[in-house]
């Protein structure tokens, strides 16, 4: 029997490890690919704990949800793998799900930049009616899914991004990367809201990365500086942060034209999703975002779990 070396996930309480499992072998309509990269993401360490929702339902199983790849061909994809797992030698999916990576990405860079960025893209580009001149505030922009966002509303045309966050050294850079106004949050409610009030009330767009009672805050903040209320303000949860619910005022919904909306995979129609897959990932090929790879080892799997990522760099596992 031909074997591959993998990480497995053999307990939920442990980080995957390294272990030597049958090759994959693919059934009538699958192929079967060689795995380049991996990244380890938020979501990705959640599903290997067990506390996401495309967990694995029994173990072994394979860590991973996406995945740089090479075909047989030689050309270069790109997959997710939710709930299938994609941290192996060889792996077997659907060839309809395959994204096309121009030739000479850098899988390293990819792996580690796909996943940040893809929250902020699919907003922009398929939850709301954004269009080119107008602004967003990124709430929560000093993690490194709302770093990356403030790049993606720059590339896909906004006129004005304003960063907020805890992290004032994080909100410098980005000072220097592309956001046009700063807001930190700081324990100080009033402070805060005054803040966002002064740089943040007439917004188009909100990416919430935060959610919970900072929300709350944020939000009667800017409905209470806006000018124009009747100026549509979309405002969408993509992160939890600061918590999984809030409370908010029906007068704050009816006084201002004002919308919530989510966004995530069950937002957005599968082939929506992966021609956005194939748009960003052609966007990151040309240069227009990084996230900064670090790079493990197969072999240094449980090294690469325990890694606590600096601002601005992700995990990558390289096969």
């Amino acid at each position: 029997m031909s074997m591959i070396n993998a990480a497995l996930v053999e307990s939920f309480d442990e980080p995957p490890h390294y272990r030597s499992v049958p090759a994959p072998a693919a059934a009538p309509g699958q192929e079967t690919v060689d795995v380049l990269a991996v990244g380890v993401h938020p979501a990705t360490r959640g599903i290997a704990a067990g506390k996401h929702y495309t967990s694995p339902k029994t173990l072994p199983a394979l860590a991973g949800a996406d995945a740089v790849v090479r075909r047989a061909g030689g050309c270069l994809g790109y997959v997710m793998t939710m709930g299938a797992g994609s941290l192996a030698e060889r792996i077997v999916i659907d060839p309809a799900a395959i994204v096309p990576v121009p030739e000479g990405t850098d899988p390293a860079l990819l792996a580690a930049t796909m996943n940040p960025a893809l929250s902020s893209w699919t907003a922009l580009r398929t939850r709301v009616p954004f269009q080119a001149g107008q602004s967003v505030l990124v709430h929560g922009a000093t993690g490194n899914a709302g770093s990356t966002a403030v790049k993606v509303a720059k590339h896909l045309g906004a006129g004005r991004v304003i960063a907020a966050g805890r992290n004032r050294a994080r909100l410098d850079d980005l000072a220097s990367e592309g956001a046009d106004a700063v807001v930190q949050l700081v324990p100080d409610e009033d402070v805060t809201a005054a803040a966002l009030a002064e740089a943040a009330a007439e917004v188009d767009v909100v990416l919430d990365y935060v959610w919970g009672p900072p929300t709350e805050l944020a939000m009667r903040a800017v409905l209470g500086a806006r000018t124009q209320h009747t100026r549509l303000l979309d405002w969408v949860q993509i992160g939890g942060m600061g918590g999984d619910a809030i409370t908010l005022s029906g007068h704050a919904l009816r006084s201002s034209a004002f919308r919530i909306l989510g966004s995530g995979f069950g937002a957005v129609d599968t082939e929506v999703m992966l021609r956005e897959f194939a748009e960003l990932v052609a966007a990151i090929a040309a240069g227009g975002m990084a996230v900064r790879p670090h790079p493990f080892r197969l072999d240094q799997v449980e090294a690469a779990w325990a890694h606590q990522d600096a601002p601005g760099e992700r995990t990558v596992v390289l096969l």
